[in-house]
């Protein structure tokens, strides 16, 4: 038996009180509808949904026959969502008990998704190509080379929240041609092309010594970009020497680059020369003004004898200009290539990586050396090993390359890489269907288990965003894979890799990611936090009128107001504490977050924690900016909270808080609905058209500027805001004494910050810290259910539907007797039929690739 069914034996007899014994009963759904369901419904529902109501459009009681009553998958998923969140009925109705509940539940998934517990539905796969993310870890762990595939690639749609969901994951002609270009790109960078080159060395720039004025950043230390630069201001001089083994010609290639610091609205006039030499011979003067990044590139030739040459670079100021942007020129490298005599010429970098052996003479023992070179890049590319008639076409497509005259041997094996690199079968991860590896029970034929060399893929894009490694492919090859499984996913958790997962899962379903890139006003935000000032409030809005003007329009004496009110403004945004939402601040928001999964997934921690802790993880700026003391370094680690704090768990994380605000202030509604979608898994539906706007609702407010929780109350007032506003609102607000930018605030234009509220479920609570635990204890199955089912879409690269009902079910269950431990959803989600089999049969499976295979065949002919 294997581990995956030792599994479900185990959680059937568990969790099922029996496995399928617990499922039993004599009637059909239609009977066991108006036996056990409809009383319960006729009880709590009817009210509102029969009988000649039928609110949000449900009505039990209009079902024209039991077919059409079965048949409505979605009503019916909707009930069950509704039911186990508590939202139906409402909190203040009368509430069935926990076994009327768990006959509507079963009734449900029995007859109406047919659901079988011993067998569950895999649900269908949709063959998806590889998004950025997966490329660039492919190239880089199969080919070695770190390809920028966010400049070569347009972005990735989302589906359900992710950017890997085979759906949106379309191939167009254009972004396949564009494909082709990286495959080219990457071989030419990776391969040798041919079996000897001229020898090459690299002095980088800081292997440039001497003095001068080094360039260094506001905190005092040299900028991080490579190279060595030199400020236009001080004059400098650098050198290196550089050890001659063979007399002989050699080539001098020097790159420089000139770069600011920092940039203001004064432009730098200031200009350098710069004179480069070889043993005291001048072969470089130019002079440089400001050029921005722009890179400069000289190539010269010098005969050398064996021993020590100098090489050195001057740099003189020329004027004496205020500075302004603070220039430098950088020395990047100079490369060194020679002795030119082919008698000296080195094998190339990692020649012997691509081509272990020589190069053999004859044409068959040629063509049987390139079949096996292709034939094992093709089995570490395709995930799997490659057809008869696939590699057949590859060493053709080799052999009409190297025979041809002046071509090499190398270069013909290149191209038969990037055709690998082009076709589909990299491109997209292919799965197919198990037949003779595992004889299958009667019970199971229809769902078949996916091939091993296909669960390698699925478990290797699932915790590494790569492709399979050796090891993983070993073990599919002797069908050896799911008897490993545990000490698999244990090996694949500690290797670096697995950070992939850590970042990718947590940033897309929490949206940490985006804070790096949000625009936030801080200025704007903490100018919030002030004092409502009546006569600051005219002001703004005459400035705004003032700005409105069309140039020709604006008087003289309007124009010396627009200058008062302009001066007035900046000199009352001095007087604010100063923030800045810098790139390192951000980073370590984004940080915070993925080291407290991080954490829990290492040491194997309750899931729980992720919504209430007592620690987070810090280092000295994001401890500043969250005012708590006694932290210093840059390096993040886990800090301890003082006893109260609010913060703890990722809902008071400024990553998180920052992308649920806008600009300039906070957003109770985005944050509410982040927690119903995220943490609760009820997302509310999209807002109807022609809603008013939130800022019309504040309008209605004189006398001085409301708060947020007065704004949504008037909002709440409109009948169509009222139903979903009323489940986002108390949540939103509960975050209301931290700001924008993750901040800690008390007050709001000087009115104390209101962080009590009361959920739609009943729950009361005065500020964040009560939410927090009641989340975390009373809506514990909730959340383990939203982050099992946004790990399965995560991780199986597609939505879910009814038919997933049931795996989540099982995967929940199991969290719940693990008491919450992540090694509990990880294991769940990798053992389930969902992750382990598939729908798709051998014949049906065959025609399924069909296109896929024409493809192939098409692009290999090219």
């Amino acid at each position: 038996m294997s581990l995956n069914r030792k599994f479900f034996a185990g959680l059937f007899a568990a969790v099922l009180g029996g496995g399928a014994a617990a499922w039993a009963t004599n009637l059909s759904g239609p009977e066991e509808f108006r036996k056990d369901v409809r009383p319960i419904l006729q009880n709590f529902c009817f009210d509102c949904h029969a009988d000649g109501a039928k609110k949000g459009s449900v009505a039990f009681d209009e079902f024209k026959s039991d077919q059409a009553m079965l048949a409505d998958r979605e009503l019916w998923l909707h009930v069950l969502n509704n039911l186990r969140a508590g939202l139906m009925p409402p909190a203040k109705r009368d509430q069935p008990t926990k076994e009327q509940k768990e006959i509507v539940e079963r009734w449900i998934k029995r007859s109406v998704f047919a659901a079988d517990p011993q067998n569950p539905d895999p649900g269908r796969v949709t063959i998806r190509r590889l998004n950025r993310t997966e490329y660039h870890n492919t190239i880089r762990d199969l080919l070695g080379v770190d390809f920028d595939t966010g400049t070569a690639f347009p972005p990735d749609d989302t589906g359900h929240g992710f950017d890997n969901i085979g759906d949106v994951l379309t191939l167009s002609p254009m972004l396949l041609e564009k494909y082709v270009v990286a495959a080219n790109q990457i071989i030419t960078e990776a391969v040798p092309m041919v079996s000897r080159v001229l020898p090459e060395q690299i002095v980088g720039g800081r292997e440039f010594v001497g003095g001068g004025e080094l360039m260094r950043g506001r905190d005092g230390r040299p900028p991080r970009r490579g190279g060595l630069q030199l400020s236009y201001y001080q004059p400098a001089a650098v050198t290196n020497l550089f050890d001659v083994k063979i007399a002989g010609k050699y080539g001098l290639g020097v790159s420089l680059m000139v770069n600011e610091k920092y940039v203001d609205d004064v432009f730098d006039y200031n200009k350098c020369r710069l004179i480069f030499r070889v043993d005291g011979k001048e072969l470089l003067r130019e002079e440089y003004s400001w050029e921005g990044g722009k890179p400069y590139h000289y190539d010269y030739e010098t005969d050398w004898t064996a021993g020590k040459h100098e090489l050195a670079f001057e740099l003189q100021p020329l004027t004496t200009n205020e500075r302004t942007r603070t220039l430098s020129m950088q020395i990047t490298s100079v490369k060194i290539s020679g002795p030119q005599a082919q008698a000296h010429w080195v094998q190339p970098k990692d020649y012997e990586k691509f081509f272990p052996r020589p190069v053999p003479a004859g044409a068959r023992a040629r063509r049987d050396y390139a079949r096996e070179l292709l034939g094992d890049f093709a089995r570490r590319a395709f995930r799997r090993p490659p057809e008869t008639r696939t590699l057949d076409r590859l060493v053709n497509l080799a052999e009409s390359i190297y025979s041809q005259p002046g071509k090499t041997f190398e270069a013909g094996v290149a191209q038969g890489m990037v055709a690998v690199l082009s076709s589909p079968r990299f491109l997209f991860l292919e799965e197919r269907a198990e037949v003779a590896a595992i004889k299958l029970p009667a019970a199971t034929k229809s769902y078949p288990f996916i091939d091993e060399f296909s669960l390698a893929s699925r478990l290797s894009y699932f915790l590494w965003s790569s492709m399979p490694d050796d090891e993983l492919m070993q073990l599919a090859k002797k069908n050896a894979l799911r008897k490993n499984l545990n000490a698999q996913i244990a090996r694949m958790l500690a290797d670096q890799r697995s950070q992939a997962f850590v970042k990718d899962f947590i940033g897309q379903w929490l949206r940490t990611r985006d804070i790096e890139s949000i625009q936030l006003e801080p200025r704007s935000v903490l100018q919030r936090e002030r004092e409502f000032a009546p006569e600051i409030e005219r002001h703004r809005q005459r400035l705004r009128e003032l700005n409105d003007k069309r140039a020709e329009q604006v008087t003289a004496a309007e124009r010396v107001e627009r200058e008062n009110l302009r001066a007035s403004f900046r000199r009352r945004l001095g007087t604010l504490p100063p923030v800045e939402m810098n790139a390192e601040l951000r980073l370590a928001m984004r940080l915070e977050t993925e080291k407290t999964f991080d954490y829990l997934l290492r040491a194997d921690r309750s899931l729980l924690e992720l919504i209430d802790s007592d620690y987070t993880f810090l280092n000295e700026r994001l401890a500043k900016h969250y005012g708590i003391t006694n932290v210093f370094g840059d390096e993040l680690r886990l800090v301890k909270l003082p006893a109260g704090s609010p913060r703890g768990g990722v809902l008071t994380q400024g990553s998180v808080l920052g992308v649920t605000s806008n600009p300039t202030r906070t957003s109770p509604v985005k944050r509410g609905v982040f927690i119903l979608d995220n943490i609760l898994g009820t997302p509310p539906p999209p807002p109807p058209p022609n809603i008013p706007q939130l800022e019309d609702a504040a309008n209605k407010i004189t006398g001085h500027v409301p708060s947020l929780r007065e704004t949504l109350a008037v909002h709440r007032e409109n009948a169509l805001c009222s139903s979903c506003h009323n489940r986002m609102d108390p949540l939103g607000l509960a975050l209301e004494n931290f700001n924008a930018l993750g901040m800690w605030r008390d007050q709001e234009y000087g009115t104390p910050i209101d962080a009590t509220g009361k959920l739609i479920t009943g729950e009361s609570f005065n500020n964040i810290r009560d939410l927090k635990h009641i989340l975390a204890t009373n809506h514990a199955e909730d959340f383990y259910r939203t982050v099992t089912e946004k790990l399965l879409i995560y991780s199986l690269g597609r939505g879910l539907d009814y038919y997933d009902v049931e795996t989540s079910d099982q995967i929940v269950a199991r969290i719940e007797a693990a008491n919450g431990r992540v090694s509990a959803l990880i294991a769940g989600v990798v053992e389930s039929a969902a992750f382990q089999k598939t729908r798709v049969t051998e014949e049906s499976e065959t025609g399924s690739k069909v296109k896929i295979r024409s493809q192939v065949d098409a692009e290999m002919k090219l």
